[in-house]
């Protein structure tokens, strides 16, 4: 039987750590076998909205949470960190392969400049991670038994969507490793920080779904994959595969909650 480990411990500490290192899949962009594809399916891709956004986005990422891991003094957290952004540099390389490979509408965006505060930019990244990729298991799911993407594509990003999974349930551990070692006095603090960024970054995908901007692809994309998927069933997928994906993990390690909770309770409002 599994041990239980206090949150905030160092046992915790060492396993979500631990369980992030090991779990790593070493690949190397370059050397995938990027399949050929017919007209349609590069159509398909083509039309897709955020090929700009998501490079900028992986490219953003990865520039803050390395900087956040050369200023880690844990060694084991150091580590950790260093992985992370190391995997979403490796997502910004894969991504600019296969713009280039077939011909994807991007734009080259300038990058943006690193933030003075370094672990709440990671916070901030992180919470917006956490929204997109509960919605993104699904669309993954979508797509695949769709058809909507070609069998040696899954392939190649199967990797990537599970990176996603392992990247928030790391998140989550760290996020409520660094609330247990403040002093009992700053921990509200900390707990009011974290719910702005939040609440942010759930107002901001809001107002992108609702069409304020651009649309939100990862609360939105089904209805250019598979228009026949209710509101509902889509969510109800992405709760599954969300459970699914950080399911393969210790049992004792935290997941996120919120927005897995938020869906369970749109789904009640939304008809079958």
């Amino acid at each position: 039987m599994e041990q239980a480990v206090g949150i905030g411990s160092e046992r915790h500490k060492e396993l979500f750590c631990r369980v992030f290192l090991d779990t790593h899949e070493p690949y190397d962009p370059a050397r995938l076998a990027w399949p050929d594809l017919h007209v349609g399916e590069l159509e398909r891709l083509r039309a897709l909205p955020f090929w700009t956004e998501a490079l900028a986005t992986e490219a953003n990422a990865a520039a803050r949470i390395s900087a956040l891991g050369r200023t880690e003094r844990d060694p084991l957290l150091r580590r950790a960190i260093e992985l992370q952004g190391y995997e979403e540099a490796r997502h910004s390389r894969l991504l600019g392969l296969m713009a280039d490979r077939y011909r994807l509408p991007v734009t080259e965006e300038v990058p943006d400049p690193l933030p003075t505060d370094l672990e709440w930019a990671f916070v901030r990244t992180e919470y917006g991670e956490c929204f997109d990729s509960f919605f993104a298991f699904g669309l993954f799911d979508l797509a695949k038994r769709s058809g909507f993407f070609p069998s040696p594509l899954v392939s190649i990003f199967e990797p990537v969507v599970q990176e996603e999974a392992r990247h928030v349930l790391f998140f989550a551990n760290w996020v409520a490793y660094r609330r247990k070692q403040l002093s009992p006095a700053l921990q509200p603090l900390h707990w009011l920080r974290r719910g702005y960024a939040l609440c942010s970054q759930a107002w901001q995908r809001v107002k992108t779904a609702r069409g304020f901007r651009t649309g939100d692809f990862t609360m939105r994309g089904h209805e250019s994959i598979d228009a026949s998927i209710s509101p509902r069933g889509f969510l109800d997928l992405c709760l599954r595969e969300n459970s699914a994906r950080l399911g393969r993990y210790d049992s004792r390690l935290l997941r996120p909650v919120l927005v897995p909770a938020i869906a369970r309770m749109l789904r009640t409002l939304l008809p079958r």
